[in-house]
């Protein structure tokens, strides 16, 4: 279907070959092929392993494959410390807010106490 769609007019004047996965992958089982082979994300990979605070008593629809802790569910030792955790595409980079789930994970691990809120009120003013 999108093979017609850039075919006809007005896109035909814009899209004048195509780029992938080229005039040669005809039949649904070469386009499968190229998809298994060549596809890859633009985007940085995120939310493939959903952290979330499901309710003990909803333990029979659990959606979250890691607790707010970044444990595996049913998995005993083991944690899940990367962008896999995100709930959608952050609109930036991906890497400060993976820095910030190592940090909690580190505090996590060495059973720290998250830092208290602050108030930035109370925060000292910047001299200039």
């Amino acid at each position: 279907m999108a093979r017609q769609f850039a075919a006809a007019d007005p896109m035909a004047k814009i899209c004048t070959s195509e780029f992938a996965p080229g005039p040669d992958v005809r039949t649904d089982a070469e386009l499968r092929d190229f998809i298994r082979h060549d596809l890859a994300t633009l985007y940085h990979p995120v939310g493939s392993c959903a952290m979330g605070g499901d309710s003990r008593l909803a333990a029979s629809r659990l959606t979250s494959v890691v607790d707010p802790e970044l444990r595996v569910r049913g998995v005993t030792g083991l944690r899940v410390v990367d962008a896999s955790v995100m709930p959608a595409v952050p609109r930036g980079n991906t890497n400060a807010p993976v820095i910030a789930i190592a940090e909690r994970a580190a505090d996590l691990i060495a059973g720290r106490a998250p830092l208290a809120a602050a108030d930035p009120e109370q925060a000292p003013a910047l001299v200039r």
